[in-house]
């Protein structure tokens, strides 16, 4: 019977390792391949391996990934389809009422196994900036209107994903533990000012934005003024605020212009540059052990952490319009993916003291079996043991093409053609048109910065 036992166990783990990519090989490893090529001449080389597993248990996550790694290399067509796939992947979730047989199986073998056997959902804050995305394919493929579709669902994202924690926040109840305590610390100390992952002033300027460039300026206003209230220190969203005042003649004028000064209205001729700066990538999730205790033993969990970030420092300088101009920060996604991994920890420990509970209790079976065969533990405990230690993986899962940062810049100008810089990358040459505006797109990945223009 214990051989029958440990043969099943062994299938099990056969099984698993086909049928989820992430269970006993790390997600960050997956995926690091293809963030290297995002620094190279050939940003897309085997995009095909990585589409191939969209169908698995990863796949909104993979689509995601293959989403923006063909967006980063300027594919938007094919771009738009992957995320299609993963929004796709999100409203399938959303629309099960009912636990599916699969859903069933998927969440047996997570006890057993760990939570990378759980079909990846995505945080909140993922969700929202596929939307947020999707509009940026739609826009540089010069569709206004299905990029405006876009980021209007992405802001009734935030505000779903925002009752949505509130109401899970009600349901979880407080489990002590000393090591996860000492995490939760350490992690708001990342975090800094920003208090959850599911309110994204990235996001919302640009809704803003395409409000604004779709003449649509009472949208605009409400949109940066959503943006200013969680990052209130950007002077561009300041100065996009003072201005969209004056332009609408709103009682709220006299108090912007004494906060932030006068209005900075474009001369006759002149044109907008707008950029969006994306810089780096969002960090990996590390693994931690947690420790339970079980009847007077020690059994040791593993749990998804972040380790402290360095900051980046260094300032972007846009060269070649003048003077130089400094790009502001608009968003931290490291500290929008750290706020999700914190509000899902009380979930998370809760699944992972059941999962432990349930594995000792299996052991004890199956010693317990053992002892009153041979009387001695036989090899089907052994196997138990070393089931037990290589499932123990903590769920490290999460979108690594993101950037870690993102910032913004924007000037009016004389009409005409520029050879524009990113602090030491190459000169790109672009063009700025009356009355028009012209928004270039910077993206950094590693040693490499892409740029992409349209003028609206």
């Amino acid at each position: 019977m214990l051989k029958s036992l440990s043969m099943a166990f062994l299938l099990m783990v056969g099984l698993s390792g086909c049928a989820y990519n992430s269970v006993f090989v790390n997600y960050p490893s997956q995926i690091a391949p293809y963030k290297q090529q995002l620094s190279s001449d050939y940003p897309t080389a085997n995009i095909n391996d990585l589409a191939d597993n969209i169908n698995g248990n990863d796949g909104l996550l993979y689509a995601q990934e293959s989403g923006r790694i063909m967006q980063v290399a300027g594919d938007f067509e094919r771009s738009k389809a992957y995320y299609q796939q993963a929004i796709s992947a999100y409203q399938a979730f959303d629309d099960k009422a009912i636990i599916s047989a699969s859903k069933l199986g998927s969440g047996a073998s997570s006890l057993l196994l760990n939570d990378n056997a759980i079909p990846y959902r995505g945080p909140g804050y993922e969700r929202i900036m596929v939307h947020q995305y999707q509009a940026l394919n739609y826009l540089f493929s010069g569709d206004a209107q299905g990029a405006l579709v876009e980021v209007r669902r992405s802001n009734e994202l935030q505000s779903i994903e925002q009752a949505r924690y509130q109401k899970s926040q009600k349901s979880v109840q407080n489990m002590a533990n000393g090591t996860i305590d000492a995490q939760m610390a350490q992690l708001s100390q990342s975090t800094g000012s920003v208090t959850s992952s599911f309110l994204n002033a990235y996001s919302y300027y640009i809704t803003g934005l395409l409000h604004e460039l779709a003449n649509e300026p009472n949208d605009a206003f409400i949109d940066y003024r959503k943006a200013a209230q969680i990052t209130p220190d950007n002077q561009y969203l300041q100065q996009d605020l003072v201005r969209l005042a004056k332009q609408l003649a709103m009682p709220q004028l006299d108090e912007f212009q004494q906060r932030w000064g006068e209005a900075v209205m474009p001369s006759e001729g002149q044109g907008q540059v707008v950029f969006i700066v994306e810089r780096s990538f969002v960090p990996e999730k590390q693994s931690i052990t947690v420790p339970f205790p079980i009847n007077g033993n020690i059994q040791s969990a593993s749990l998804a952490t972040y380790q402290p970030q360095r900051q980046l420092t260094t300032a972007n300088l846009i060269q070649g319009l003048g003077d130089n101009l400094e790009a502001q920060n608009i968003a931290n996604i490291d500290a929008l993916a750290i706020n999700a991994l914190k509000e899902d920890l009380p979930a998370a420990l809760f699944r992972q003291a059941a999962r432990i509970y349930a594995k000792y209790e299996l052991n004890q079976s199956v010693q317990s079996g053992s002892r009153r065969a041979n009387n001695q533990v036989d090899a089907g405990a052994l196997v138990m043991q070393i089931f037990n230690v290589i499932s123990e993986q903590a769920d490290r899962r999460s979108w690594l093409t993101l950037p870690r940062q993102a910032q913004i810049a924007k000037q009016f100008i004389d009409a005409g053609d520029y050879d524009i810089r990113l602090n030491n990358s190459q000169n790109v040459k672009i063009e700025v048109k009356p009355s028009r505006t012209t928004l270039i797109w910077a993206i950094e990945t590693g040693n490499r910065t892409r740029f992409y223009s349209i003028i609206i």
